[in-house]
């Protein structure tokens, strides 16, 4: 916990695109927090941003962790560092703000996560449409009741195009990169999934299976373990925008995001026997309010030293069922999710 009498001092480390995003998040939107220094192994973009909202900038993240007036990290880095650097933060002390996929080894995940508890410091993992008003509504209508026992759960999401090839190769395919927030949503809303099914193919490019072994549009079909079933599909390239729309059908109501949660504006052109709409192209201005809330979660949680959400152990779950549909669309059978949990590291 950072002491009562200043402002909870968080390093971001790595500045990409959520990177720079979280950097003016800590630095602009959150009262009680402070951005304390910038870290990037590019020393220009570390110095251009460090510039830009007038704080420390530096290219070494052992300096940051050997740093006692930093509370807490904020790791927006590659995914291939985050298991290491994670353990790393935890024995220096620091609480842990981590994007996910915490690893694509589930012994590192596993590994790090136990490094964090048994250090005694906070863990939270960047789910933020969990934190978006929109899909907290959706919650809030389960909690009270009113949409009643879940027998049906949808989840779309779609980018606008395919990110590069470089990308495609190392970011561990379509359900690791992509369909993860969809399944820690259906966790979230619904409870534990007991069996998976996927299939999926590459349609925008043959150069995504040819070259980086994945697919570019995919299906899941969720067997929850309290009944329920549910439908997931996923494009890298749909062609018209961003999109991430749910429906959650209960024995009382059903609760949907659809359309109109993707637009840039609630401006409408009709013309014709046509309508129109602007839609927006990417995640981060879809669910910026949900960025700023995640984070903004994770500074309270450390201010007020209570246990923050969502966790480590969420984010083994969601990974536990990436594997699942991996492993499906690889045989086309559908796979029992507890033949893998125990593997992964997820305490069910």
């Amino acid at each position: 916990m950072a002491p009562a009498s200043r402002k909870v001092r968080v390093a971001q480390v790595g500045l990409g695109r959520i990177g720079s995003f979280h950097a003016e998040t800590l630095a602009r939107r959150i009262p009680d927090a402070e951005l304390a220094v910038v870290v990037d192994p590019n020393g220009e973009l570390a110095r251009t941003i460090g510039e830009r909202f007038e704080v420390p900038w530096s290219t070494s993240y052992d300096e940051v962790l050997g740093d006692g007036d930093i509370d807490a990290v904020l790791l927006a880095s590659p995914t291939p560092l985050h298991a290491d650097q994670l353990e790393r933060a935890a024995a220096a002390h620091k609480h842990i703000f981590c994007e996910k996929p915490l690893s694509l080894d589930p012994a590192l995940a596993a590994s790090a996560v136990r490094a964090a508890r048994e250090a005694g410091v906070k863990l939270q993992v960047g789910f933020h449409r969990r934190f978006d008003p929109d899909f907290r509504t959706v919650r809030d209508r389960i909690d009270d009741g009113s949409v009643g026992d879940i027998r049906f759960f949808r989840a779309t999401c779609r980018d606008m195009q395919a990110p590069s090839l470089q990308y495609l190769q190392s970011c561990g395919g379509i359900f690791a990169d992509v369909t993860l927030h969809d399944f820690d949503v259906a966790r979230w809303l619904v409870g534990e999934v007991s069996e998976v099914y996927a299939t999926g193919a590459a349609l925008s490019d043959p150069a995504i299976a040819e070259v980086a072994g994945d697919v570019d549009n995919a299906v899941v079909v969720l067997r929850f373990a309290n009944g329920a079933l549910g439908v997931i599909d996923n494009s890298r390239a749909s062609g018209y925008g961003y999109e991430a729309s749910l429906e959650v059908m209960g024995s009382r109501s059903t609760v949907r995001i659809g359309a109109a949660a993707q637009r840039v504006t609630g401006v409408e052109t009709l013309a014709g026997a046509s309508r129109r709409s602007d839609i927006g192209t990417d995640f981060v201005g879809r669910f910026a309010e949900g960025y700023v809330g995640a984070v903004a979660a994770f500074v309270r949680a450390v201010a007020t030293d209570s246990d923050p959400s969502p966790t480590g152990q969420d984010a083994i779950a969601a990974f536990a069922l990436a594997l699942a549909a991996q492993g499906s669309m690889g045989t086309q059978r559908p796979v029992k999710v507890d033949e893998l949990a125990a593997g992964v590291g997820h305490e069910r």
